[in-house]
C-alpha cells in the first residue's frame, strides 16, 4: 500500500513509518523539519509540508491509499489547543481534492467530555484538568470527522502508549 504519515518525526509517528516499511508498504512522511527523521529506506520518500495547509499536503497526499496521522500538540494553559481541529481539516479538504478517502489518526481515551468521571481520583481531579485542551480539541477533530461522510476514517484511542516490542501489525483489512 501507498501511505501518507503525518507526525513521522514523533515518537509514535517513527514507530508506525518503520512498521510500515518493515512490511512492505511505500511510505511517505510528509515532516516539517525532513533532517529529524532519521529513517532511510528504498520505500520511504520524506518531504516537508505544512500539516495546516490543505496546498501544501495536495501534492503529498496525490497516489495515496491511507493517511495516517499521528499528531500530538501540547497542551496549553494560556490558550486552547486548535492544531488537532485545523490540521484536520486541511488534510479532509486536501483528501476530497486528490480522491483520498481514507485516514486513519490517533486521539486518547477521555476525549469525550463525561468520559472521566469514573476514572480513579488521580485520572479525574489531577491529570484531566492538566491535559484538558488537547482532549477537547481532540472531541472536536473526532465531531468534525463524524460529519465527514464521504471520508473512511478511523480513529485509535491507545490507553497509553509504551515504548515496547509491537503487540500487533498494520494489517491491510484494518487499513
Amino acid at each position: 500500500m501507498k501511505i501518507a504519515v503525518l507526525g513521522a518525526t514523533g515518537q509514535t509517528g517513527q514507530y508506525l513509518v518503520n512498521q510500515a516499511l518493515q512490511q512492505g508498504h511505500t511510505v511517505t512522511a510528509i515532516v516539517r523539519n525532513p533532517g529529524k527523521l532519521a529513517v532511510h529506506h528504498d520505500n520511504l520518500k520524506v518531504v516537508e509540508g505544512d500539516i495546516f495547509s490543505e496546498d501544501s499536503l495536495k501534492s503529498h497526499f496525490k497516489g495515496q491509499d491511507v493517511i495516517m496521522s499521528c499528531l500530538g500538540f501540547p497542551t496549553s494553559f494560556f490558550s486552547g489547543v486548535t492544531g488537532y481541529t485545523l490540521s484536520m481539516r486541511a488534510m479532509v479538504s486536501a483528501m476530497r481534492q486528490t480522491r483520498v478517502n481514507r485516514i486513519i489518526t490517533m486521539t486518547s481515551w477521555y476525549t469525550e467530555p463525561n468520559s472521566g468521571t469514573q476514572s480513579p481520583y488521580l485520572i479525574r481531579f489531577l491529570l484531566l484538568p492538566m491535559i484538558r485542551s488537547v482532549l477537547t480539541n481532540m472531541f472536536e477533530m473526532e465531531q468534525f470527522l463524524q460529519k465527514s461522510d464521504d471520508i473512511n476514517w478511523t480513529v485509535v484511542r491507545p490507553p497509553g502508549l509504551k515504548n515496547l516490542p509491537a503487540s500487533g501489525l498494520l494489517h491491510p483489512n484494518y487499513i
